[in-house]
């Protein structure tokens, strides 16, 4: 009986700790933000980014949860965004106060809602130096290539000659290739 508890309790401790590890590499892909996001502009173009990348959520969501967890504690995934994003997550529910691009103070909540239409989650988007949206993506992405062709995307200027959707097909082929 012993050896049951002890082997039961070495596999709760390595699995508890999968998950805080996970946990602490998806806190590493998101950048500390106050909610100005007006002045994450200027930190944005101060440190050379190309935009400023927005995970809205919910904290009940089983596929932000499946994004955070897996995903988006990927090395290569925390890489590529920060060398060329600040990465911020808003929950889509919540009352804290925060200034959008253009100086419009509002909850998290209404910001979501009212201004960029996030109904269900997760919502990704990617907004240039003006604070002008350049990519919202609605739901999980189902490989983290997949996720990092969100990137790529912008990075490349993809985004001026064609949707998501064409590029993303271009990709598959090219991969299968």
């Amino acid at each position: 009986m012993k050896k049951v508890f002890k082997v039961w309790l070495l596999a709760a401790v390595t699995v508890g700790s999968l998950s805080f590890s996970a946990w602490v590499q998806a806190a590493s892909f998101f950048d500390e933000s106050f909610g100005n996001y007006q002045e994450e502009l200027e930190v944005a173009k101060e440190n050379d980014k190309q935009g400023i990348f927005i995970f809205f959520h919910m904290e009940e969501c089983p596929f932000c949860h499946r994004m955070r967890t897996t995903i988006m504690t990927e090395p290569d995934v925390i890489k590529l965004f920060k060398k060329h994003f600040l990465t911020f997550e808003v929950d889509i529910e919540g009352s804290n106060e925060v200034t959008d691009f253009d100086g419009t103070v509002s909850t998290a909540q209404d910001m979501s809602e009212k201004k960029y239409r996030v109904r269900a989650t997760p919502v990704m988007m990617i907004f240039d130096l003006d604070g002008k949206p350049i990519l919202k993506y609605t739901g999980p992405t189902r490989t983290k290539e997949e996720f990092k062709w969100l990137a790529d995307y912008v990075v490349d200027g993809a985004y001026e000659q064609m949707s998501f959707t064409k590029y993303k097909r271009q990709q598959k082929r090219a991969a299968r290739e």
